[in-house]
């Protein structure tokens, strides 16, 4: 990266304004050194063809170049050290307590609105707020167990948050697919580093949706899609494979005598758990559109007498309505008690004739979206847009100003990314959406789904107007690797085996070692009689800080966000712990072609293909699940695991291959996705 720019106007990831590598990036940039461009080119170009031999697409309606597109993604990870992650795990925690406490207030006694602190006005004026659900009781007075919040980094490194997706938030596959990928394309890139893993999201997912029955953990949880021609098909039917619950359409499911049952060639069976991707319009007919054939008729009803739960709750997205979104700093003061640890981007509302005027007369140097639109659509960019544009763009505003918001134009964070054209890495504007599983306890995998706008100079991150996205690393640590790196077996220094390490940390510990397992749960070769030192990851455990203690930051309506004062956490090498394997790259050296000259990529004729998702119908088509068996592929000096990602086989000697000196590979398997639903667009 000798020759990356990462500029003085925004802040950027990995480099300080010195230029300077920060701690927590060290390990990816002496990798990146030691692999050469040509190379990381190489193998760049092979994570493309295995999403697109994946299908990991996304849908862009009314494009003339064709609605299917291979959603774009950059090798070059974002990392975040620990104590950084702990804060904001503490301030995600603290955002939805504070705003399921909302939506259980207006769905009852509503006393937040009758002490004025929210205008009424801005509430039941909402399109999401669902009258017909008012009284409802939902299970753990839970109304978002999946959310999807978006965070940016101003220029001045503070975080913030852009806005909550509280509906139906999407783009978790992304997610997935992007670790398992680089795990098998760039598996040097982890060694030594401490990733925590993101794999086992979800079996706590369905571990959430189980715990909303009173017959847990037996209760029967189904995932109801709109079905095969929604952009977001393929999430669908890969998240219900991954938790082996029944993928159904509306018209698998009948409500009888107050309950909801399944169509299955076994007979009917009661379903006590609905993960819906279907928005609240179609979702049951008899109350709301009478038109849609995607809902089950009399679902409400069934739920209202509490023999169904529903997730994410019904009538949950008045509290993601960009308007209202305004005023969570006050919800958290309200019914938490606390500050805010996580600012808001100061905002202008359409409604306030005050805040109108405002936003007219500067509507050049604003950001201005409508409240209910998503994937970047229904925005405008001042300082982007033409004099006509603008002006045309008012027009609807002046119309029906409750639509409106705008937000002073933030300098979103920067991130090097890979330039095919230009050969090189560049400086590209980045964001980051962590997901948020809510129950009994509020779980958050720790990294997200980080967005990178490949546009040079561009602002938008949304897949449908030219994003793609990152591997996004969260660190058990918040520097580069001691030398000596901790077994997972071993405890600290002086400590029994097994026993938890010291990482102190503003609210509860974290666990001990030996409950952080190899990323992607990846195991041990049995032919190995001593314990290896290069471990992917240092986190199957969630080590989540519950702290309140780390202000980050808060943010009244139309005010700049202070600074944050962040968490430390330090960590503590153990003893006895395994020596970190040194890399076997000379410096500055390139990894050997791993293909060179017409040898081609091509599928392995019989190869196992696995097994389709659950319930889908001829010709709906299927999950295109990879296969298993997989081979590790010696690349001069580093195994590469090419066929786990469904390249296909490589035209290579068997003798080359050495299996025994590399670790088995992973047997877990992320196929692709298509492109998120509308709601919570990625």
């Amino acid at each position: 990266m000798q020759k990356y720019r990462q500029g003085e106007t925004f802040f950027d990831e990995m480099f300080t304004a010195q230029g300077e590598v920060r701690p927590h990036y060290q390990g990816v940039q002496d990798y990146l050194e030691r692999l050469g461009v040509p190379e990381f080119e190489r193998r760049r170009a092979l994570l493309d063809l295995a999403f697109r031999n994946q299908g990991i697409t996304f849908t862009v309606y009314g494009d003339s170049a064709g609605t299917e597109r291979t959603f774009p993604f950059d090798p070059v990870p974002r990392i975040i050290p620990a104590s950084e992650w702990a804060g904001l795990e503490a301030g995600l925690t603290q955002r939805v307590k504070a705003l399921n406490a909302f939506l259980r207030d207006i769905y009852s006694d509503a006393q937040i609105l009758n002490d004025g602190i929210i205008p009424a006005e801005l509430v039941y004026t909402s399109t999401h707020f669902r009258r017909e659900v008012h009284g409802l009781k939902v299970p753990l007075g839970v109304y978002t167990h999946i959310v999807g919040s978006d965070l940016i980094r101003d220029e001045a490194g503070q975080y913030l948050v852009l806005e909550d997706n509280l509906r139906s938030p999407s783009g978790v596959s992304y997610l997935l697919a992007n670790r398992a990928a680089m795990t098998r394309i760039y598996p040097g890139m982890f060694d030594g580093q401490g990733v925590r893993t993101v794999q086992h999201y979800t079996t706590a997912l369905l571990n959430v949706l189980r715990s909303l029955s009173p017959r847990a953990p037996e209760a029967t949880v189904v995932l109801l899609t709109p079905g095969m021609y929604n952009s977001a098909y393929f999430e669908h039917a890969y998240l219900a494979q991954q938790m082996g619950v029944e993928l159904v359409e509306g018209r698998d499911l009948f409500v009888d005598n107050g309950r909801v049952w399944m169509r299955t060639t076994a007979g009917r069976t009661q379903v006590d758990v609905i993960y819906r991707r279907i928005d609240d319009d179609f979702i049951d007919p008899l109350v709301f559109r009478r038109d849609s054939a995607l809902g089950v008729p009399g679902l409400i009803d069934a739920t209202r007498q509490g023999r169904v739960a529903v997730a994410n709750a019904i009538g949950a997205g008045v509290a993601d309505d960009k308007a209202v979104y305004a005023y969570v700093p006050q919800m958290i003061e309200y019914y938490l008690n606390e500050k805010p640890l996580l600012g808001n981007v100061p905002t202008f509302l359409g409604w306030d004739a005050g805040h109108l005027a405002h936003m007219l007369s500067h509507a050049s140097e604003m950001v201005i979206k409508a409240v209910g639109e998503a994937g970047g659509y229904g925005m405008l960019i001042g300082p982007a847009a033409t004099k006509q544009e603008t002006a045309d763009f008012l027009v609807g505003v002046r119309e029906n100003p409750r639509n409106y918001i705008a937000q002073p134009v933030i300098g979103l964070s920067r991130h090097p990314t890979f330039y095919t054209d230009s050969g090189d890495f560049e400086a590209a504007h980045i964001d980051l959406r962590p997901y948020i599983l809510v129950g009994e306890e509020v779980t958050i995998v720790p990294g997200g789904l980080t967005r990178v706008a490949l546009s040079r100079g561009s602002l938008v991150v949304n897949s449908s107007q030219g994003g793609g996205s990152k591997d996004t690393w969260v660190l058990d640590h918040d520097g580069p690797r001691p030398s000596q790196i901790q077994s997972q077996f071993l405890g600290a220094e002086g400590s029994e085996l097994g026993a938890p390490l010291s990482w102190p940390s503003p609210g509860q510990g974290g666990g001990g070692p030996a409950q952080r397992w190899l990323q992607n749960g990846q195991t041990q070769s049995q032919s190995q009689s001593q314990s290896q030192g290069q471990s992917q990851s240092g986190g199957g455990s969630q080590m989540q800080s519950q702290s309140q203690g780390a202000l980050i930051g808060q943010t009244p309506i139309g005010q700049a966000a202070p600074d944050r004062v962040p968490g430390h956490l330090k960590t503590h090498p153990g003893s006895g712990a395994a020596e970190q394997t040194a890399h076997r790259f000379g410096s500055g050296s390139e990894l050997p072609e791993l293909l060179q000259g017409d040898e081609a990529l091509h599928p392995e004729e019989g190869e196992s293909t696995g097994g389709a998702p659950a319930r889908l119908r001829p010709g709906q088509g299927s999950a295109n699940v990879v296969g298993t068996d997989t081979e590790m592929l010696e690349a001069g000096t580093e195994a590469v695991d090419v066929g786990a990602v469904d390249v296909g086989a490589v035209d290579v000697d068997p003798a080359s291959i050495d299996t025994a000196s590399t670790d088995p590979p992973d047997p877990s398997v992320t196929p692709g996705i298509e492109n998120p639903d509308s709601l919570g667009d990625v």
